[in-house]
């Protein structure tokens, strides 16, 4: 039996996929939570399963994070509750799959606002929190993505990826010695409704690559993030890994044109 945590967690994205699982993960112990999300009765689902199954509090957010002002609305809305978050998890993200300069202009933006921006925003605005109690840990969730030269075809995406992890390493190493821990999660192939979304789904990256659970995806942040360490790898076959530890042995241009490959539409 798990022990319970008694912790406050705030999840962004937690209305499906892996934020939904890692409220589940935090609830099971005992951990109450506010959660944020654009589908506000999705979030009233789970705050309704997590109260009666976990006997934990839930407070809900409905918020879309591609507005300016969102994280500046999650915090103060979580100050006037008198609530202090313990756990801050940057979950929520997107990606439209397609060539960078056919792209509307907002969608753009849109996936810099929520991919970047909000969770640089949420961080800025409750670590000084977390610094004068002394105690907090961050889970950025990134991707395997963020290893690669770049993404044709998910440009705005990978390159998003690879700035959240850059940037989670980089404040973890300002925060040693705090009581605070950043860790950046960066998960393969994972079944949510991302594919779907970004457009995916009909490309060789998901029907041909295992997709793996987003509950296990979830359970290996949620450890990861409590053991303090920086970086971690999921849903990873044994071939993506060889790939990721020896990108650097393959000519960029090559590698780019993989990823390409692998991720054009084939209906």
């Amino acid at each position: 039996m798990q022990s319970r945590s008694g912790k406050l967690a705030l999840i962004t994205g937690a209305s499906a996929g892996i934020g939904k699982e890692l409220a589940r993960i935090h609830a099971s112990r005992g951990g109450d939570l506010i959660l944020v999300a654009r589908r506000l009765n999705k979030l009233h689902e789970l705050k309704s399963e997590l109260e009666k199954a976990c006997q934990v509090n839930v407070h809900c957010i409905e918020c879309d994070l591609s507005q300016e002002n969102a994280p500046e609305e999650i915090f103060n809305e979580v100050k006037n509750n008198g609530l202090q978050v313990d756990y801050l998890v940057n979950n929520a993200g997107f990606s439209i799959q397609g060539y960078f300069d056919e792209m509307d202009w907002k969608i753009i933006k849109d996936m810099i606002m929520v991919d970047v921006q909000a969770t640089v925003k949420l961080c800025h605005l409750f670590l000084p929190m977390m610094k004068k109690r002394g105690h907090g840990k961050i889970l950025n969730v990134a991707s395997s993505a963020a290893f690669a030269p770049g993404g044709p075809l998910q440009t705005m995406y990978y390159a998003s990826k690879s700035f959240i992890v850059s940037f989670s390493q980089g404040i973890a190493g300002e925060l040693d010695g705090t009581g605070i821990t950043v860790t950046a999660l960066c998960p393969g192939a994972t079944n949510t409704e991302f594919e779907k979304v970004s457009g995916l789904d009909k490309t060789d990256l998901f029907s041909i690559e295992k997709a793996f659970p987003a509950e296990q995806v979830a359970r290996d942040g949620y450890e990861a993030m409590l053991r303090g360490d920086m970086v971690k790898l999921s849903a990873l076959t044994a071939l993506n890994k060889f790939v990721l530890k020896n990108m650097n042995l393959f000519p960029r241009k090559r590698v780019l044109q993989q990823i390409k490959a692998r991720q054009e539409r084939k209906d």
